[in-house]
C-alpha cells in the first residue's frame, strides 16, 4: 500500500524500553522526532506480560501528537498481534513488526489491527506498520513485503542480519563488511522506493559514546539515499538530527527552485531553466519538496 506523505518525516527513531516505567515518563521529552516502544529485545521474556501492562497505561495518559510520533515494537508472531490489538489506539502512529518473516505476517497484522480500529471507532488503515528486516529470508523477501498492507516505512536491522551472515561491523560502511551491507541497503531503499514508501530507516549503532563514527556512518546513510536513523540512547539525536537536517543554503535553494517551477507553470511551462541553468521538471520539483518536508 502507498503510504501516505502529509505527516512529518521524522529523522529519528528513538527505542525506549516498554518495561522501564521511569524512562518512558520521559521519552516524549528527549527531542526525537519518534520514538520505539520496545515489547521485544529490551523486555526479558518473563517480563513481557507487565511490560505490555505498563505501556497500555502510559498510552492510555498519552495525548495524540504529530511530534514525536509513537511507534510500538511488538514481538514476532501471535503474541505480536495480540500485543497491537490491545495498544492500538489515537496515539499510536503505527507498530514495529520484529524480526518480520514475510508478507504473510504483514497481513496478519493488518487483519489484527483492521479489527481493532473498528472496535475502537477509528479511521480504517489509519494504523501504519513498519517491518524490521532482520534475516536473510527478509531481505530477499523484501518486495512482497514492502507492497503489503499499512507499511509505510521499512526498517534495517544490521544487527541480528549481520550476525547471521558472518558480516563484521556492522556500523563502519569502510570496513571489511562495508561492501555487503551496503548492496543491501541499496536493495532496501529500491523495494521501498518502488513501493511508494518513505526511505528505509537506518540501523541503530549500540556504540553510544562514540558520536565521530556514529556521524560518519549516519552521513554514508544519508548519501545512499537513507533519511532517517533508529537511535538506542538520546545523546545520539543530536549527531543523527545534524546529518539529516537540510543546511540553510539547501532549503533557501529548494524554495527558489519551486517559486521559479510554480511561476513557469503559471505561464504556461511544463519544464523551465533554474538559475544555474540546469532544467526544472517534475522530478526535480519533488525532491525540493522531500527536502522542504524534512523537520528542521
Amino acid at each position: 500500500m502507498t503510504a501516505n506523505h502529509t505527516f512529518p518525516v521524522p529523522r529519528s527513531y528513538l527505542y525506549v524500553p516498554g518495561d522501564r516505567p521511569e524512562m518512558l515518563g520521559k521519552a516524549r521529552t528527549r527531542g526525537a522526532d519518534a520514538l520505539i516502544v520496545d515489547l521485544e529485545d529490551a523486555v526479558p521474556a518473563a517480563g513481557k506480560d507487565r511490560a505490555l501492562a505498563l505501556v497500555r497505561d502510559w498510552l492510555a495518559e498519552a495525548v495524540p501528537s504529530r511530534t514525536p510520533q509513537i511507534w510500538i515494537r511488538v514481538n514476532p508472531g501471535e503474541r505480536g498481534r495480540v500485543e497491537s490489538a490491545l495498544l492500538a489506539g489515537p496515539a499510536v502512529t503505527g507498530f514495529c513488526l520484529a524480526k518480520c518473516s514475510g508478507a504473510g505476517e504483514v497481513a496478519a497484522q493488518d487483519a489484527a489491527l483492521t479489527a481493532a480500529e473498528e472496535r475502537l471507532g477509528l479511521a480504517p488503515g489509519g494504523i501504519a506498520l513498519a517491518p524490521l528486516l532482520e534475516t536473510a529470508a527478509a531481505v530477499l523477501d523484501v518486495r512482497p513485503i514492502a507492497r503489503a498492507p499499512r507499511v509505510r516505512h521499512l526498517h534495517l536491522g544490521e544487527t541480528d542480519l549481520c550476525a547471521e551472515l558472518g558480516i563484521t561491523a556492522p556500523d563502519a560502511p569502510d570496513g571489511p563488511g562495508g561492501a555487503a551491507l551496503t548492496a543491501i541497503r541499496t536493495g532496501v531503499l529500491l523495494a521501498s522506493a518502488a513501493a511508494g514508501l518513505l526511505p528505509p530507516v537506518g540501523p541503530v549503532s549500540t556504540d553510544f559514546t562514540d558520536l565521530d563514527a556514529l556521524a560518519r556512518g549516519t552521513r554514508a546513510l544519508r548519501d545512499l539515499g537513507y533519511r532517517a536513523r533508529a537511535c538506542v540512547h538520546p545523546r545520539q539525536l543530536a549527531v543523527v538530527h545534524a546529518a539529516f537536517t537540510p543546511a540553510p543554503e539547501e532549503v533557501a535553494a529548494a524554495q527558489a527552485l519551486l517559486d521559479r517551477f510554480a511561476e513557469g507553470i503559471r505561464d504556461g511551462f511544463g519544464v523551465v531553466t533554474g538559475p544555474d541553468g540546469r532544467m526544472i521538471d517534475e522530478a526535480v520539483v519533488r525532491a525540493a519538496r522531500r527536502l522542504l518536508a524534512i523537520p528542521r
